[in-house]
């Protein structure tokens, strides 16, 4: 009878252990897959989609991602980030992508509790006084220094001119980081014209920046306002150097561009043929072999988002947020997909990229160290 007893006793508790490790850890991804910056998302969830191939388990359960649509929209970000928290009782948020929808997104998960990890949105007000509010990719005011100091450096530039978008929060904030580098460095601005996303008609900013004929023309912009800028720009006879930032990185760039934006520079996260790490090569060889076609930052930064998520939670040994939240606090010489990264101050440390597009295509040009 006691053998028959302990049997049962033993039987129990196995089956309650295998129903502890039966469970999901759930990761809400924010993402915009519908509206503007629709391209973006989708290539943001194919990095995931590899992520979770390559690692489909943290502490022994099974990763669940629950994908929740932003539409480009700073008050769906708000209310997606409460679904994914409120309803579908996610453990830590990926997202947003852009610095807009981001910073709409962080307030909520600040309040909640709940570790939220953006792959892309690179204004510093995104994880400015935020516990809980961390990124993978290099913020603002590196990249518009790294943008300076290559037109004053190698396109040789004493003047420019500013195309901003004013409706988004990183094309703003960058644009006045950039300003700031390139005088500090002797340059001069001599124009800064503004716009909207959708806008479809820049004649009269392009006009004015003919009349004062600056060595640059600096347009931090998204992919389709950058391509009918450049067009329009070329179609007025503006025959200087556009550089841009790390939202031109999308072939619908090229795709509405066309000629027009050929020579045009922009900074950048991530290159196939900038990669050091081990991760990074994998990422390339797989993405490539999936999708038959070159990744980009949005998809390597997602897959690297990913995996300092898993990393942390494995460290802690937990998904308890504050745990969570110390370990991501600590990361350092991270082998990311996208360069070795450290995080500081909730912000990564990390190389940044300049890209060209040459024949049609994205060209690497250089790797800049922090």
């Amino acid at each position: 009878m006691k053998r028959l007893v302990w049997l049962s006793v033993i039987c129990l508790a196995l089956t309650l252990g295998s129903a502890a490790w039966a469970g999901t850890v759930k990761l809400g991804v924010l993402f915009p897959m519908t509206g503007p910056a629709a391209v973006y998302g989708q290539n943001g969830l194919k990095g995931l989609k590899l992520a979770m191939q390559h690692r489909p388990q943290v502490l022994g359960q099974k990763v669940e991602i629950v994908v929740a649509d932003n539409k480009s929209d700073k008050v769906e970000s708000s209310n997606a980030a409460n679904r994914l928290i409120q309803r579908d009782k996610v453990v830590a948020v990926i997202g947003a992508l852009t610095s807009s929808n981001s910073l709409a997104a962080a307030p909520v998960c600040e309040k909640a509790g709940v570790p939220m990890v953006s792959p892309w949105a690179t204004n510093p007000l995104v994880t400015q006084g935020k516990k809980y509010v961390f990124r993978v990719c290099f913020i603002d005011p590196f990249q518009g220094q790294v943008a300076a100091n290559f037109a004053v450096n190698n396109l040789r530039a004493k003047t420019a001119a500013l195309m901003v978008d004013i409706s988004q929060d990183y094309c703003v904030g960058i644009a006045g980081f950039f300003q700031r580098a390139f005088q500090k460095l002797g340059g001069k601005v001599v124009l800064k014209t503004m716009y909207n996303t959708g806008d479809q008609d820049f004649s009269a900013q392009l006009g004015a920046i003919k009349g004062k004929n600056p060595d640059l023309i600096y347009v931090p912009g998204y992919f389709t306002e950058d391509a009918l800028i450049a067009r329009q720009a070329r179609e007025l006879g503006l025959t200087q150097p556009l550089l841009s930032g790390d939202a031109a990185q999308a072939d619908e760039l090229i795709k509405i561009g066309g000629k027009a934006v050929e020579g045009l520079y922009f900074t950048t996260h991530f290159d196939e043929k900038g990669v050091t790490t081990a991760s990074g090569k994998r990422f390339v060889k797989a993405y490539r072999a999936a999708y038959n076609e070159a990744p980009d930052s949005v998809s390597a930064l997602s897959y690297d988002a990913y995996n300092v998520i898993l990393d942390a939670i494995e460290k802690a040994g937990t998904t308890q947020a504050a745990k969570v939240v110390a370990q991501l606090e600590q990361v350092k010489d991270f082998p990311g997909v996208t360069g070795v990264l450290s995080i500081v101050d909730h912000n990564a440390v990390k190389p940044a990229v300049i890209l060209k597009v040459k024949d049609g295509k994205f060209v690497y040009v250089a790797t800049v160290n922090p």
